[in-house]
């Protein structure tokens, strides 16, 4: 009647586990990864979004009424200047004009194949595969 007194872990099972937990750790990453590409998407899509009631308070305190200066408003310039920052690209394109406006950014990650997110005075917020061009007021 002899007693096996030994206690503990084999090598084998230790290394065993510390494999899985290896695995386990790099699967999360990754998820991470994806998820902080998708925050910064939404980070850009909120800062551009949030330029639309400050361009609608610089038109109604424009004389006459105007977005002439859209654009250049301190406030519209920190959004776009933070949507910049969490894109992480291509710098920003703000055109306006006495009649309208509009401004694209950047995205993180590619959505659907489009690498922009833009925002115009006629209430669109979309994803865009280009940066707006020359004077283009429109989505």
């Amino acid at each position: 009647m002899l007693k096996n007194s030994k206690k503990g872990f084999t090598l084998i099972e230790l290394l065993v586990v510390i494999a899985i937990i290896g695995i386990l750790s790099s699967v999360v990453l990754a998820s991470l990864n994806s998820a902080r590409s998708k925050g910064a998407n939404a980070a850009v899509k909120s800062n551009l979004t949030n330029i639309r009631p400050q361009a609608e308070i610089v038109y109604d305190n424009a004389t006459p009424n105007s977005y002439a200066t859209v654009c250049a408003d301190t406030t519209v310039v920190n959004a776009l200047t933070a949507a910049d920052s969490a894109g992480g690209g291509t710098p920003h394109v703000c055109n306006n004009t006495a009649t309208a406006w509009a401004a694209s950014a950047n995205l993180k990650a590619a959505e659907g194949g489009n690498s922009y997110w833009c925002v115009d005075s006629t209430g669109q917020s979309k994803s865009t595969s280009a940066n707006l061009v020359g004077g283009a007021t429109s989505c």
